[in-house]
């Protein structure tokens, strides 16, 4: 039976999770779950939940609990990582740091001064956990969870070309059930087609029992009670025709236009909604900090306490990938992968985030052929500066991630060039006990 291995186990998010969709499909019975993390105490919780959650679904699963990540690796069929690599703490600082300079982000993960940060950060573990995969597990299949996921899969796919590894994320799948929820559809009448680079795809299309919904989703957006829990993404629909994926605050920094200063800051942060005020009354950091305390104190209640573990399952993709290799029955999901031909009008060799087909025989990445012109170029604006960062990584150049952030379009409305070196060569320094030398 297949091997599932969970790096970053201790995760308060992923995990639990993932465990019950493991332990739900009669595909993967008998498999071996073995949970890495290098707390002990948290694997210790971990495994305890694990073995809860078999018991209650009456899975026979094998749980393995190890802060030895070789070992977790050794043989294993798939390989998830979900690492948060050092904790919040330096996210947060480089996040500070670029507002401090004055680049009004909102969430930092994906591009820019703290985004390319952020990759820097991962480049040295996913060095390592490839290096090893390639000796212990060399035909697993690695799904993993690093933001930023445009530069760490396509950094991973150049220094691991023998792994079959696709980056994960859930904005697709996120952004299609909000969507038909904005139109009153139940999630499993609606189709959707989607494709660009991570957390700025786009909606092709959606439909509703096989008709085109897009009228529907424009009507919504006149609601003010719908239009104030997304204004970013609903002016993108206005002004590009198309929805993107990811949240209304993530999106307002990939682009130029809502986060120049306080009065738009305050036009366009979603006023309803899980993301009401963030950006701009309070930061991610802090309801990050917020949400892993609490979930930590329920994750060890439920492990060791009496009560019976609450079965939910996630929303990812990756267990159901799983499911389809062990099962041969083909499941469709979006993954960021290298673009071989795949979105024709996107530049060779980037990474862009595709509809693949999974089947016994492994992930089929779909040709998708032209973005709208319109949708393209705004990715293509994101791609430039994922490039030259993924290469100043590979060649350890500072320059190059100096020119990978002055290309990032919200600090090149907020900074001259001059500043964004002081501010590039502050984060080097605050950084530097997390990244490679340069």
């Amino acid at each position: 039976m297949a091997k599932i291995t969970l790096i970053g186990a201790g995760s308060t998010g992923f995990s639990k999770p993932f465990l019950v969709d493991i332990m739900s499909r009669p595909g993967l019975a008998g498999s071996t779950v073995c949970l890495m993390d290098i707390d002990a105490g948290k694997i210790e919780v971990m495994a305890a939940l694990a073995r809860k959650i078999a018991a209650q679904k009456g899975a026979p699963a094998r749980i393995e609990a190890t802060t030895d990540r070789r070992r977790a690796l050794d043989g294993a069929d798939y390989v998830i990582s979900v690492v948060l690599l050092h904790g919040i703490d330096p996210y947060e600082a480089a996040f500070n740091t670029a507002l401090k300079h004055g680049v009004n982000i909102s969430i930092g993960c994906t591009t820019g001064p703290s985004g390319v940060f952020m990759f820097l950060r991962y480049a040295p573990y996913q060095r390592g956990i490839t290096k090893d995969m390639v000796e212990l597990c060399p035909d697993c299949i690695y799904l993993h969870y690093s933001n930023p996921t445009t530069m760490v899969p396509w950094y991973v796919n150049l220094i691991a070309p023998r792994i079959r590894s696709v980056g994960m994320c859930h904005s697709v799948q996120g952004t299609a059930m909000q969507l038909a929820r904005y139109i009153g559809a139940p999630f499993g009448e609606t189709g959707h087609w989607v494709a660009g680079v991570n957390h700025q795809a786009w909606v092709l299309r959606f439909e509703w029992k096989g008709k085109d919904a897009y009228p529907l989703i424009r009507a919504a957006m006149e609601r003010p009670e719908i239009y104030e829990e997304d204004i970013v993404r609903f002016e993108m629909l206005k002004h590009f025709g198309y929805f993107p994926t990811e949240s209304s605050i993530h999106n307002s920094e990939y682009v130029p236009y809502f986060r120049k200063n306080r009065a738009l800051l305050e036009r366009f942060t979603s006023r309803r909604g899980e993301w009401a005020g963030s950006g701009l009354h309070f930061t991610n950091a802090q309801s990050w900090r917020k949400s892993i305390e609490t979930r930590t104190d329920s994750l060890q209640e439920e492990a060791f306490g009496n009560a019976p573990v609450a079965l939910q399952a996630s929303r990812e993709y990756t267990v159901e990938i799983i499911d389809a290799v062990e099962t041969n029955v083909p499941y469709r999901f979006n993954g960021n992968v290298m673009n071989t031909g795949l979105i024709t009008n996107l530049p060779q060799g980037c990474c862009v985030e595709v509809p693949c087909l999974v089947d016994g025989m492994g992930i089929h990445p779909c040709h998708v052929g032209d973005l709208p012109p319109q949708c393209a170029s705004l990715n293509r604006m994101r791609i430039a500066g994922d490039e030259l960062a993924v290469k100043g990584a590979l060649a350890r150049d500072r320059k190059m991630i100096e020119q990978a952030i002055a290309l990032d379009p919200l600090t090149a409305t907020a900074l001259t060039l001059d500043q964004v070196h002081d501010m590039v060569e502050e984060l080097f320094a605050g950084q530097a006990p997390y990244i490679d030398a340069f």
